[in-house]
């Protein structure tokens, strides 16, 4: 199975952001042939602190997403928190993201399923690889064609993750398609503050060790200037760096 990237930022800030990366996205795209989905979220409803940034909202979020496609032709990847937001994110993405601590969520795995898009489930930081099997029948029961998992890392003590990369030919034995969260796999959670931290510098090892156990996805939050992002700052790729990463791996 050719492998797939997911990039883009972690969450929509402005029309301009999402121009520049998904600008990047395309080159990309035309220099590898391979197959890129522009990932950004409209609402990170998951924040450590009430205060932080959490995005434009569902409407105009899907509004900045559709212009996205558009103007680049990139397929799009966003995460739903809610049942409700399922529906009008189906209208809008390729892919609806369930996010990792919300992927035993019945009923949201349903919604997502029932749009009849891929659902694309990331492994919660308290489950293994093998339990993974149990969101995935609840996707396959509510009508999904297409399911992917995406290993990010489990919870290791306090505001800090380890990745078991066991979980990748694990999760490989459920659903063809495993993506590596080369970026989320590298945060501190909750350790900076009210903010999540993490450890940039390793995203590139992350990558090449995922490969090495056989995911056939890559996911790599990035921005052009991390260090200011709105949120997940520690965690995401320079934009600048993302060619290179993505070379070391084709």
């Amino acid at each position: 199975m050719k492998p797939i990237v997911i990039a883009g930022p972690c969450v929509i800030e402005s029309a301009a952001l999402l121009d520049e990366v998904a600008g990047e996205l395309v080159r990309l795209k035309q220099i590898f042939d391979i197959e890129i989905y522009f990932k950004a979220s409209f609402d990170k409803a998951n924040r450590t602190s009430v205060h932080s940034f959490r995005g434009p909202g569902l409407q105009k979020g899907l509004e900045m997403l559709g212009d996205v496609r558009e103007k680049y032709g990139l397929k799009l990847l966003t995460d739903i928190h809610e049942s409700c937001q399922a529906a009008p994110a189906g209208e809008v993405v390729d892919v609806i993201q369930i996010p990792a601590f919300l992927c035993r969520q019945t009923d949201l795995l349903l919604a997502a399923a029932r749009t009849g898009k891929v659902v694309n489930i990331k492994k919660a930081q308290f489950l293994s690889g093998q339990d993974m099997r149990y969101p995935v029948e609840k996707a396959r029961d509510g009508g999904a064609r297409e399911v992917w998992l995406t290993e990010r890392g489990n919870i290791y003590g306090y505001n800090n993750l380890v990745v078991d990369f066991r979980n990748i030919p694990d999760m490989k034995a459920i659903v063809p398609r495993v993506i590596m969260d080369c970026t989320h796999a590298v945060q501190r959670p909750g350790a900076a503050g009210g903010k999540t931290g993490g450890n940039r510098e390793f995203v590139p090892a992350m990558a090449l060790a995922a490969k090495a156990f056989g995911a056939n996805g890559y996911f790599f939050e990035t921005h052009p200037d991390p260090d200011h992002a709105l949120s997940d700052g520690p965690n995401m790729l320079y934009l600048k760096d993302l060619e290179n990463v993505i070379a070391s791996l084709l």
